[in-house]
């Protein structure tokens, strides 16, 4: 933000956290930002680098090691630290959906996620948020484009794929139920639309977040028995 602020980044590829590259564009239009990428290097002379979220810093730190120092060194830090390249970008970590906006009153009650995951199963749901807006449909595009940024039908896709994202990663439910529950009916068209919007296929997906998934939760659960254990077993009487 500072760097857009400043002007430096105009005509030029930028990066920042998932969640502030919808405000970064807007903000600043002339910057050509690059929501799914963990590291982008621009400028005159790619004096410009940008990490994206949480810990693409990491990312960051090796590059700049390696182009000062060198690449051996930078390999040797990322085998010490047991360093893994961000080579899948942002995209799979990004929540989808945007947060609900609240100007516009009116796309605010049709925007609210239990709506649309109530009408999953619906074959129309944009016709069925036009009829719930009271509004004419050119008219309620129009304004649910203003106010959340996007068309309502990509709308519904991101909330879709959100929470096909959840099922993926804390169940074993097929891939096409997962898509048939979420309001898909063909899986051949769920799959490739999970993988343009995720970076990532649906089976790999939950391979990478199932299995953190699973590894956190069994870490919570041991750690909750342990503490059980140790607050039954202070019975006994020293002496």
């Amino acid at each position: 933000m500072l760097l857009a602020e400043a002007g430096l980044l105009d005509g030029h590829e930028a990066t920042t956290h998932w969640a502030y590259c919808d405000i970064l564009q807007r903000r600043f239009p002339a910057v050509k930002v690059r929501a799914q990428r963990a590291l982008v290097i621009s400028g005159e002379g790619q004096r410009l680098v940008m990490a994206g979220g949480g810990t693409s810093w990491l990312d960051l730190g090796l590059y700049l090691i390696a182009r000062y120092v060198g690449v051996d060194v930078a390999m040797q830090v990322a085998r010490i630290n047991l360093i893994d390249w961000h080579h899948i970008g942002q995209q799979p970590f990004a929540r989808l959906a945007r947060s609900r906006q609240v100007e516009d009153g009116v796309i605010a009650r049709c925007q609210t996620w239990t709506w649309i995951a109530e009408h999953y199963s619906a074959p129309s749901p944009v016709a069925a948020m036009v009829r719930l807006s009271g509004l004419a449909e050119r008219s309620f595009k129009r304004r649910f484009q203003q106010a959340t940024g996007m068309p309502p039908l990509e709308y519904v896709h991101t909330l879709r794929l959100e929470e096909a994202k959840h099922m993926l990663e804390s169940g074993d439910q097929p891939i096409e139920a997962i898509a048939n529950e979420v309001g898909y009916e063909d899986a051949g068209f769920f799959s490739p639309l999970f993988r343009r919007k995720v970076n990532l296929t649906p089976a790999q997906y939950r391979k990478r977040f199932g299995t953190m998934r699973r590894a956190l939760e069994s870490g919570a659960s041991n750690r909750r028995e342990m503490g059980d254990r140790s607050n039954s077993g202070g019975g006994g009487t020293t002496r």
